[in-house]
């Protein structure tokens, strides 16, 4: 750790040499007289508030002195700084930090080896707006944003409760990124929750170039054969609060409008905003409808073609299943066919202008579908239940989970191909291990929680929508 000299023009000098003064032309200093003091301020063009700085300036100029003593640099912070967040410090380090986050350091002639760290950043940032990818009929419209303090903000708007904890850490040896592990205390675990810092303060990386995403995959050491999502996250602050209230941990990272949601389990990602919104009867049934429809996107397209290679299983009046022309192509060719298709017009219509994306997708489905079916390489079947299976995949919105599904999908549909029923079996058994083995970080929770370890009544919170006062 090194530190400041009693020297002001060797300070200065240090300063400007490691803050690259020369190079940078965002890199602003600033030199005062205040009386017989000097003073130099740094910081960085885009980073301050204007108004601020210009009035803390004129501040300093209608002062007679910075003061003496080898307290000055406490005694001026502390009695002659109008100003809410400031710190005197003797570390070179923490003032290089302070200032490439986006403070202002203030270094003066009677201070000696003391600066001033006075936090006036303001970054630039979007207004708050209702996310995009988790919209709700009934409810709040706003949504988390890229600025780590704005996030905090939006949940003590929500949680006005003394036992609400936010641990402040910064990690990344280059970006230096900000880091809040948000919770309640009196409700979370706190076991898992000093499990959690840990791991956080032993990540060794260079920077979190894609925020929560670079945090996650330093968190945890993906299994490449293992799609099923590790982390939660949402873009909402009601559905953060809620879990934030139920005792879950929350990770917020700066630079990312996703908030963490920690422990994780596969149910949770079956859960939507809009179930809180909606009366209890109402909420059910769409938690119920949302189960059945997404877990048959797994299952259903196998089961058919299983079927199809087995007409005898069929009973009679299940056999206008069976299609009477089966094209040119394989079926088995068909769906894998239609399964890329569907993906490469979702890249398609996520590169599209706005205005055009809308028509381009429908359009351009109608066209391939239509022109498919003529020349026989596909059959109407095929391209009905791949609709359904396309469809029902935004049910919920966490696309990591449903390419998890796709590919579990795909797993089955080969191997039902290969070695029919029992290949049928093998793959629906191999899901649910991918499922039970994938690795989170939960503590004493599992990824099936709360199937495993078996909880009833949280299972039941998981499908039935129960009423605010029925929740603990």
């Amino acid at each position: 750790m090194q530190n400041l000299t009693e020297n002001y023009t060797q300070n200065v000098s240090l300063l400007d040499e490691e803050l690259n003064i020369k190079d940078n032309f965002d890199m602003l200093k600033k030199k005062l007289k205040v009386g017989n003091d000097d003073v130099t301020l740094y910081y960085i063009d885009g980073f301050v508030k204007d108004t601020v700085m210009q009035k803390l300036m004129m501040h300093f100029l209608s002062l007679d002195s910075l003061g003496d003593g080898v307290d000055a640099a406490t005694r001026f912070a502390d009695e002659k700084l109008p100003y809410v967040e400031v710190e005197a410090t003797q570390d070179v380090a923490t003032m290089i930090k302070m200032v490439m986050s986006g403070a202002s350091l203030m270094l003066g002639s009677s201070f000696g080896a003391w600066g001033v760290i006075i936090d006036s950043r303001s970054y630039p940032a979007r207004e708050t707006a209702e996310p995009s990818d988790d919209k709700v009929m009934r409810g709040s419209r706003d949504g988390f944003v890229e600025t780590l303090i704005f996030n905090t903000a939006l949940i003590r708007r929500r949680v006005r409760d003394t036992s609400l904890v936010m641990n402040y850490m910064s990690i990344g040896k280059a970006s230096q990124t900000d880091i809040v592990v948000c919770y309640m205390k009196d409700r979370a675990d706190e076991q898992y929750v000093e499990k959690l810092k840990s791991k956080l303060l032993s990540i060794k990386t260079e920077s979190l170039t894609m925020g929560h995403e670079s945090l996650a995959e330093c968190l945890i050491k993906t299994r490449w054969y293992n799609p099923f999502p590790k982390i939660r996250t949402t873009e909402r602050p009601d559905a953060a609060v809620a879990q934030l209230l139920e005792g879950c941990v929350l990770v917020i990272c700066d630079n990312s409008p996703e908030v963490m949601v920690l422990p994780t389990t596969i149910f949770d990602f079956l859960q939507e905003t809009n179930d809180f919104y909606f009366p209890p009867l109402t909420g059910t049934y769409l938690r119920i409808v949302r189960h059945v429809v997404f877990w048959l996107t797994l299952v259903m397209i196998p089961t058919w073609y299983l079927l199809v290679m087995n007409p005898d299983m069929i009973p009679g009046w299940l056999a206008f299943i069976v299609p009477q022309d089966r094209g040119r192509l394989p079926i088995l060719v068909q769906i894998l066919l239609v399964e890329f298709l569907i993906d490469g017009l979702r890249m398609a219509s996520m590169n599209t202008p706005d205005m055009l994306s809308n028509s381009l997708s429908i359009v351009g489905g109608l066209i391939l579908g239509d022109f498919a079916v003529d020349i026989g390489w596909l059959i109407p079947e095929v391209i009905l239940y791949m609709a359904f299976v396309a469809i029902a995949n935004f049910t919920q919105r966490n696309y990591e989970l449903g390419y998890a599904f796709k590919f579990m999908r795909i797993i089955v549909l080969v191997l039902t191909a290969f070695f029919n029923v029992w290949g049928y079996a093998g793959g629906l058994i191999l899901v649910l291990v991918l499922i039970c083995t994938n690795k989170t970080i939960n503590g004493k929770r599992s990824y099936l929680y709360p199937l495993i370890p078996f909880n009833a009544k949280a299972l039941k919170s998981m499908v039935v929508r129960v009423k605010k006062r029925d929740v603990a």
